[in-house]
């Protein structure tokens, strides 16, 4: 079963704020949000794992 993330735990894990995570949605720039009743909203974790991991090899690592 896919695990739903909210708004919290999706901050929490890419470290964005709740309004860039919402401009980036709208740019179409990070996973969709699923609508889960009347006034709730979640993640699939599943897409902000991978949408995670293409940023990370997207960013070239830094030299020391």
């Amino acid at each position: 079963m896919e695990q739903i993330l909210r708004v919290r735990d999706v901050c929490r894990v890419t470290g964005l704020a709740r309004s860039t995570i919402w401009r980036l949605e709208r740019g179409r720039q990070f996973p969709a949000r699923r609508k889960l009743g009347i006034r709730s909203v979640g993640w699939l974790a599943s897409e902000v794992s991978e949408w995670l991991m293409t940023r990370a090899l997207a960013i070239p690592a830094r030299k020391s």
